[in-house]
């Protein structure tokens, strides 16, 4: 009944199935107008990562707001007078512009060495290098020894300067967050009622609508401080940096990457299909199918309101390629029975092919659906969203594919059709097949060969996550972040939280000296810095400053040991605790808030240490180095696992590739038994299942053998290589056993039906995967580098898959016989 009713709709009424399709459609279009993008950083978070709720902690309690940062090198010295009214004047432009909170540059720095005054006076009265009365070369060699400012606003050669513009907080996105992440709490605590799972939903649309309109602004401020830097690039080589510029410029890149990677697969497609058929219609019909594909999935997108990010960007180029690939299967069967069999009529013919090929492309699309549903188990929403992303656009190529393309064949064809290129004779296809007949032993041989060479790489794999590493040179993102990880202390953050007792009083040191300036400000009974800053405090923040600074990895590293040191070089002796509290009750508050409450919390009984990890270092491994600082500071140091914590963006996309890699052992076992369990269903033979599996798994082993081998870090892109590789390829296999069996019941002789194979369904496998393979390649033109390697890495696995299952596979089943003995010749 099914195949009456399907036959009607694709040849008798195939107007009106047009017809349908047109008003999706356009619907899809009406719709597409929703279709959003998202660079933003908490995309690429663990949903629920405890790290990422105590970094949280962390900035509400020292304060943290988002900045930009430039690297400003100056064509002459900080200490000419030109430079100084340059940076005068950038600085004054920037303040201007309405979202900057506030600008620090070195030309801010107070300077408490370039005058004979008491240390009181010169914290009160403290001039910088922008006073016309200032020594500015005593000053200027003050700012670049200064274990506060150096590698922080001043390069060690003092060549460069770092300008630090703080943003405005925006309150209501914070509070967005905030309600965020408790109904995230909430729900896995202890569940939402059904009516607060309504108010949440309604809430997150209120919240994506937000972000859109955050990112638009965002764009424009980022547009508006490169429009001021350009004026002043004539004196000076200026370079942006900060995560609003870098989530700005990935907005960009993924808007790129999706028009370059739709245009280039179009383009390549067309032109491959021309290869196949040269014949204008042949070429036309199969692109209005993937193109009505890609058009329904985006109004799809733009209805449920889910975003793409960078490492969805893809989908578009993905989606041409496999529903290409489907295409091709049904028009190539289609156009094969008319040539066999003359006396199919059109409809006939187009109701016999896609009958034949519904069931294996039915199957190739589940295998794949396998493969993009096991990234949901990575526990990252970008990457949960791609695989449910590209589900649904299986989904959707599949039903375009059997209703669109039969309808457009049985109005657009003639009766015989006739000189099309694919139904011929292939000499590559044919060679393969000698091969596979008569080469076991090399074959075999091979296949041992490429098992212990992906062994050995896959060995070799590690996770890494070198921000810069993941752009191009050429892009200003790469440049601004260079810059500042060699010149400026590098860039990767990571907090050191100490927490000390809460019961600690201070002991009075008999030979105190600032007596005079406890009874001048009368701290009073109750202020808890009176006796907070204890010595021992104080030697436990220094010895840890000191640890961090010593480990190569590490860059620039702030404390409030920084500051005390400076104090006591001032003072040419070491503070004891009464003196630290009183010099912390007389630090003006200009200078307090930047450069002491970023690091010490009495109320919490904590200090901060705040170091940056200078990314762009060649043999750093970051898991290594936490896990490294995480031990010495219990077993070099001394501090017990309870009085230390460590917070910060390493912490977070650490935890991110962690998870991503313990994911991968499950991703691919998942992908293994799914397919397994679908070829054992579609062939009913343990064996024959075995057998169809081997191929596409070698493909993909090898692959990550090949990553392993050339050192290259797995990251969110190239970690599932694997499991897409092996859901793609499989298709090849299915294709190919599927056409086997049918035609060993013809044939019944294995040489026969193997030759037989190669001419027909082998031509379309050897065409689909170069589409693939070359499709793929597409995504070489990419300015995010992971994107690149995956493009690379999956189009070699693809070309790999397609030559095993082309060779080893009917090897394989020329000696195991999972069809059962052959009447006529025998192997």
């Amino acid at each position: 009944m099914f195949a009456s009713i399907y036959k009607k709709i694709v040849t008798d009424f195939s107007k009106i199935t047009l017809l349908f399709l047109i008003i999706l459609i356009i619907f899809s279009f009406y719709q597409s107008r929703h279709f959003n993008l998202d660079a933003s950083s908490d995309a690429l978070l663990l949903e629920g990562d405890p790290d990422l709720k105590y970094l949280r902690e962390v900035n509400q309690t020292y304060g943290s707001k988002d900045f930009l940062v430039l690297t400003y090198t100056p064509i002459s010295s900080f200490t000419e007078k030109e430079t100084i009214l340059n940076l005068q004047l950038l600085k004054s432009k920037i303040e201007k512009l309405t979202w900057v909170d506030s600008v620090i540059t070195v030309i801010d720095v107070p300077l408490l060495k370039s005058t004979d005054e008491n240390l009181m006076d010169r914290l009160k009265n403290y001039k910088t290098l922008a006073y016309p009365e200032i020594d500015r070369k005593r000053g200027f060699e003050e700012i670049v020894n200064s274990p506060i400012y150096k590698d922080y606003v001043i390069s060690e050669d003092g060549k460069t300067s770092g300008i630090v513009v703080y943003l405005k907080k925006d309150e209501r996105l914070a509070e967005y967050i905030k309600i965020k992440d408790k109904y995230f709490d909430q729900s896995i605590e202890i569940g939402l009622s059904k009516e607060e799972k309504e108010n949440f939903k309604i809430f997150i649309k209120e919240y994506e609508d937000y972000k859109n309109l955050y990112n638009l602004r965002n764009h424009q401020n980022i547009t508006e401080i490169r429009d001021v830097i350009s004026k002043y690039g004539e004196n000076a080589k200026i370079h942006l940096g900060g995560i609003p510029m870098i989530a700005d410029d990935m907005m960009s890149y993924i808007k790129s990457d999706i028009l370059v990677f739709g245009i280039g697969v179009f383009i390549f497609i067309v032109s491959t299909l021309w290869f196949i058929f040269r014949n204008l219609k042949w070429v036309v019909m199969p692109l209005l199918g993937c193109s009505t594909s890609v058009i329904i999935m985006i109004g799809l997108l733009g209805l449920i309101g889910w975003k793409v990010t960078v490492i969805s960007s893809n989908f578009i180029a993905l989606m041409l390629i496999l529903n290409m690939a489907m295409n091709i299967h049904l028009t190539v069967r289609f156009l094969q029975l008319k040539k066999e069999f003359p006396h199919f009529s059109k409809s006939e013919a187009i109701f016999e092919a896609s009958k034949k090929m519904m069931l294996p492309i039915l199957y190739t699309v589940l295998t794949t659906i396998c493969a993009f549903l096991s990234l949901v188990f990575s526990g990252i929403k970008p990457i949960i969203d791609f695989g449910w992303m590209m589900t649904l656009g299986l989904i959707i190529s599949l039903l375009v594919t059997f209703l669109l393309l039969p309808s457009l064949i049985s109005l657009l064809s003639s009766e015989n059709e006739v000189g099309v290129k694919d139904t011929e004779k292939s000499l590559i296809t044919s060679a393969l097949s000698s091969f596979a007949k008569n080469n076991k032993v090399i074959i075999f041989g091979s296949t041992f060969l490429i098992i212990i060479f992906s062994i050995i790489g896959i060995i070799k794999l590690e996770v890494e996550n070198s921000f810069i590493n993941y752009f191009d040179k050429e892009t200003e993102i790469y440049k601004g972040m260079k810059k500042i990880d060699e010149d400026l202390g590098g860039t990767t953050p990571l907090n050191i939280i100490l927490k000390f007792p809460t019961n600690e009083k201070i002991i009075k040191d008999e030979n105190d000296e600032f007596d005079e300036w406890e009874e001048e400000d009368n701290l009073g009974e109750e202020d808890k810095s009176k006796y907070w800053f204890t010595r021992d405090k104080m030697d436990k923040i220094i010895k840890v400053h000191d640890y961090l600074d010593s480990l190569p990895e590490i860059g620039k590293v702030l404390s409030f040991g920084s500051i005390l040191r400076v104090a006591e070089d001032l003072n040419n002796k070491e503070l004891q605790s009464l003196e630290i509290a009183v010099l912390y009750s007389k630090i003006p508050e200009a200078i307090k808030k930047e450069i002491v409450s970023p690091y010490i919390s009495v109320e919490k009984d904590e200090a901060r240490i705040s170091v940056r990890i200078k990314d762009s270092l060649k043999d750093l491994r970051r898991n290594d180095l936490i896990n490294k600082i995480n031990s010495e500071l219990n077993s070099k140091i001394g501090l017990n696992k309870d009085e230390y914590k460590l917070a910060g963006v390493l912490i977070l996309f650490n935890n991110l590739l962690q998870s991503l890699f313990k994911s991968q052992i499950l991703t691919l076992g998942i992908v293994i038994l799914g397919i397994f369990i679908m070829f054992f269903i579609l062939f009913r033979n343990t064996t024959l299942s075995l057998i169809g599996i081997v191929p596409n798994f070698l493909a993909a082993f090898f692959i990550l053998g090949i990553i392993g081998m050339l050192g290259i870090p797995l990251d969110m892109m190239t970690i599932t290589i694997a499991a897409i590789t092996i859901g793609i390829a499989v298709d090849n296999s299915i294709h190919y056993i599927y056409r086997f069996r049918e035609e060993f019941k013809k044939i019944n002789n294995y040489n026969e039906t193997l030759d037989r194979c190669h001419s027909t369904v082998g031509i379309a496998i050897l065409n689909t995967s170069i589409t693939i393979v070359f499709g793929f390649s597409i995504l070489v033109l990419s300015n995010f580098i992971p994107t690149i390697y995956f493009g690379v890495f999956t189009g070699i696995a693809m070309l790999l898959a397609m030559i095993s299952v082309l060779t080893l596979l009917p090897r394989l089943i020329l000696t195991y016989k999972p069809f059962g003995e052959e009447v006529g010749n025998r192997n």
